[in-house]
């Protein structure tokens, strides 16, 4: 039984060497995915410092763009205000009739941004670029015949003048609104880059929370495999001493017979000699 005790605490010794490597080996898996994660956490944080700094340039010229737009719009109207004083105007100087300028630039206006802004065939987009030019040089023609008259002159250089103003005011805010959609688009493109990182630093969040958790299982085993090593030691320990007060009861019982056996021969007057009277002495016989 001692022999198979024995046996058995030499396998539990070496699971417990097993299980300590184990253990060490996951939590050094899971340090370095700790490690992984918060460098990838930490460039996240950095990619999303970039991405505020993108949106608050973008917003900063969109909102410069507005401004613009605004202006540009508000001289507009300041042409079409003109454009009613030149149609009075004209009706007062030309008695042929047709749309009034103020209608036809408006019309213009209406078909160029329909140009910029739908999705159109190219025969459709053929006919509405006929379209404007014909407006156009309806409109630059009438111009031409009424500008002969100072006061209608006097309008239209002033319109014109406010026409290359709003055109210059549009220009900027094309640049404007330009420059805006590229730094959407690198915020877009940071944000795209932050989701990435942040479904890896999940990853190794995740692959760290499991490492953890086997560490600590195994961890958990090692405490119990050393438990059963010191118990199983104890009773190893206590059937060697009852192993060991055996043997010694029995050479103290061989002792005793033997000393009886000389003691007898001694008291009939036979010899002895002097290790047998040691032992007689050491039996208390004597």
């Amino acid at each position: 039984m001692l022999e198979k005790l024995i046996e058995r605490k030499e396998q539990l010794e070496k699971e417990l060497q097993d299980l300590i490597e184990e253990r060490d080996s996951l939590n050094k898996a899971a340090k370095e995915y700790a490690n992984k994660r918060d460098e990838l956490n930490k460039e996240v944080k950095e990619l999303l410092s970039r991405a505020k700094e993108f949106k608050a340039k973008r917003d900063e010229l969109n909102s410069k763009a507005k401004e613009l737009k605004m202006k540009r719009n508000e001289i507009h109207k300041q042409i079409d205000k003109l454009y009613k004083e030149l149609d009075k105007l004209r009706k007062s100087i030309d008695r042929s009739g047709g749309r009034p300028l103020g209608e036809l630039e408006k019309e213009i206006r209406r078909l160029e941004f329909k140009q910029q802004t739908a999705v159109l065939t190219i025969e459709k987009e053929r006919a509405l670029v006929e379209r404007i030019a014909k407006l156009r040089k309806e409109l630059e023609e009438r111009k031409e015949q009424l500008e002969k008259h100072e006061d209608f002159k006097r309008l239209i250089g002033k319109i014109r003048e406010l026409k290359d103003k709003a055109k210059e005011l549009h220009q900027q805010m094309l640049e404007l609104v330009e420059k805006a959609d590229e730094y959407h688009a690198e915020m877009s493109r940071v944000f795209s880059e932050v989701d990435e990182k942040r479904k890896q630093a999940d990853e190794m969040h995740e692959k760290f929370v499991e490492s953890k958790k086997s560490a600590d299982k195994a961890h958990a085993k090692i405490i119990k495999t050393r438990k059963d090593i010191k118990d199983l030691d104890k009773v190893i320990k206590a059937l060697k001493a009852r192993q060991a007060k055996s043997k010694e009861e029995r050479e103290k019982e061989e002792l005793r017979r033997r000393a009886k056996q000389i003691y007898e021969m001694f008291k009939k007057g036979e010899k002895i000699g002097t290790e047998d009277l040691l032992l007689l002495q050491r039996a208390g016989l004597i």
